[in-house]
């Protein structure tokens, strides 16, 4: 994979933790680094993220030959109370829909 993009200034809609789970998602066998650089993060950060997400329980790993291969906990609920009761399988699909249809809501947003 191609170098680290320059890193995002200013604030955004989704945390970095909700961004290494949807790239996990994607692909539960991507490597730290690729995951990095899609969510234009550093390795460090990407460590760090997933360590905090196993550790509450919203993920877990097992090691597949050299790589790791990771498992999400779908009916793991999320932690802030302004989204009690949504799991992470929710969150998740509101993403993948989202980027399933990204062009065509961007047109109709115009």
């Amino acid at each position: 994979m191609g170098e680290v993009p320059e890193p995002h200034t200013g604030w955004t809609f989704l945390t970095n933790h909700a961004r290494v789970l949807a790239t996990i998602a994607d692909d539960r066998t991507t490597r730290m680094r690729d995951i990095a650089a899609r969510c234009r993060l550093t390795e460090r950060a990407v460590q760090k993220i997933i360590s905090d997400l196993e550790a509450d329980g919203y993920l877990t790993h097992t090691r597949e030959g050299r790589a790791n291969a990771y498992r999400i906990q779908p009916g793991t609920i999320l932690r802030h109370p302004a989204e009690a009761g949504l799991t992470v399988a929710e969150l998740l699909a509101l993403l993948v829909r989202h980027e399933g249809g990204h062009t065509n809501e961007a047109k109709r947003a115009d």
